[in-house]
């Protein structure tokens, strides 16, 4: 499926390493680095993004990895299950960021660059501040999100989790203590898919939890 082999396993300790280079490169660089522009020419959601072309297209890690802003690495890491896990992929053909004739005239010329698709749409997001309003209907899923993320994210901390899914710190030390008092009934099932949050906003926690864990 992809041209690159993969007789090499990355691990996490690879892809902090090759994060820390590209960051000092930045920070060394005589010229300054346009983030605006470079974060214009990305899909919203790059590492879900590629998880998506991962999964579902012939591209190579270098495409993948240019189109999402990321190191060829990582997208290896993510083909090998080493990055990324519990990620759900994110199809960029169906939120209109590509088109599938861009994606064969890349598969079927490794040397092309994907092209994200042009909008004259703006983009919108709105904060708010104060804990996350989380609907009726979705509250009795909470405790299946938490038993998730601790799972699958042990790197987040419980501030984060409570910032995610709009919960407490107790119920969260209860389940990960399995002192709960529905614990036999909890089954872990990722917040996004049951609506509790968004992938973005998933993803940021995850990346403020690594880097804080490579911080001496």
């Amino acid at each position: 499926m992809f041209a690159e082999p993969r007789g090499l396993s990355v691990t996490r300790f690879d892809i902090t390493l090759i994060r820390d280079v590209v960051r000092d490169e930045r920070s060394n660089t005589d010229s300054p680095v346009n983030f605006d522009e470079d974060e214009m020419g990305m899909p919203l959601m790059p590492k879900a993004t590629a998880v998506w072309l991962v999964e579902n297209t012939a591209l190579t890690f270098d495409q993948i990895a240019d189109f999402c802003g990321l190191h060829p690495l990582e997208v290896q890491g993510i083909a090998d299950d080493e990055v990324a896990v519990g990620i759900i992929g994110s199809d960029p053909i169906s939120s209109g960021q590509l088109t599938r004739d861009e994606i064969v005239r890349c598969e079927t010329g490794h040397d092309a660059r994907l092209q994200l698709v042009k909008s004259d749409t703006p983009l919108t997001s709105t904060r708010r501040n104060g804990p996350r309003y989380t609907p009726v209907s979705r509250r009795q899923d909470r405790p299946n999100a938490i038993s998730w993320l601790i799972k699958y994210h042990p790197e987040l901390k419980d501030s984060q989790i409570s910032k995610l899914l709009g919960t407490t710190k107790g119920t969260i030390e209860a389940i990960r203590d399995r002192t709960h008092w529905n614990i036999k009934k909890i089954e872990p099932q990722d917040p996004v898919l049951l609506g509790i949050c968004k992938q973005t906003e998933l993803e940021t926690e995850v990346e403020k939890a690594e880097s804080a864990n490579r911080k001496p």
